[in-house]
């Protein structure tokens, strides 16, 4: 039973983990500008929010969170290594990032009739004391991101030998942490000047 979970939960993450590529892309593209983020969303959502395509991501999303919370709850007892405990943390952190910023993007949209843009997930960044959350929040997904796929390669590598595993591993987060670097100063106006709407801030008011 473990196995098939294991497998299924491999396999959900394929069409979530290529829409987080595209999502990170987009977060990306406001480096030039954020007109260009926009555009760059909005060309990428006439995919990926047709019915079909957006109910499958949600079910992918869906069946990550609690396959990932049992495999979790079920390797806790058993866990030995370093590298075990690095993937076991980086799949419960992006679990709980999921479940909070998938329910706060729904939210935004269907409750809050937001426009679930740039100046969505930056909002947060410019309403003090709410950017002490949301850099770290930011931060550690986009990293966990690409450490869990780099456990998940060092498994796989095993007849590689170490230097390749710990390879598949460190360039990862490398290229995480580059990454989750840019796009939190993005958000926050650090590369650009961001000026964010009221309405998106009006979400922060006490």
């Amino acid at each position: 039973m473990q196995m098939t979970i294991r497998n299924l939960h491999r396999v959900s993450a394929i069409p979530v983990a290529t829409f987080a590529l595209v999502h990170m892309a987009n977060h990306l593209a406001s480096l030039w500008s954020i007109s260009s983020h926009i555009a760059f969303m909005e060309a990428a959502r006439l995919i990926y929010r047709q019915p079909a395509i957006e109910a499958v991501l949600l079910l992918a999303v869906a069946f990550q969170i609690g396959s990932g919370a049992s495999l979790v709850i079920r390797r806790l007892r058993r866990q030995r290594g370093f590298m075990a405990w690095l993937q076991t943390g980086s799949g419960a952190y992006l679990a709980l990032f999921l479940c909070v910023h998938v329910g706060a993007v729904l939210y935004g949209r269907s409750v809050l009739m937001l426009d679930t843009n740039f100046y969505f997930a930056a909002a947060g960044f410019h309403v003090p004391p709410f950017q002490f959350f949301f850099a770290p929040y930011y931060f550690f997904a986009v990293l966990a991101f690409f450490t869990h796929l780099g456990c998940a390669a060092y498994w796989r590598l095993d007849p590689a030998g170490r230097p390749a595993r710990t390879l598949a591993v460190a360039l990862p987060g490398l290229v995480g942490c580059f990454f989750a670097l840019l796009i939190c100063s993005s958000l926050a106006g650090m590369i650009q000047p961001v000026q964010v709407p009221q309405q998106y801030q009006a979400t922060y008011a006490r």
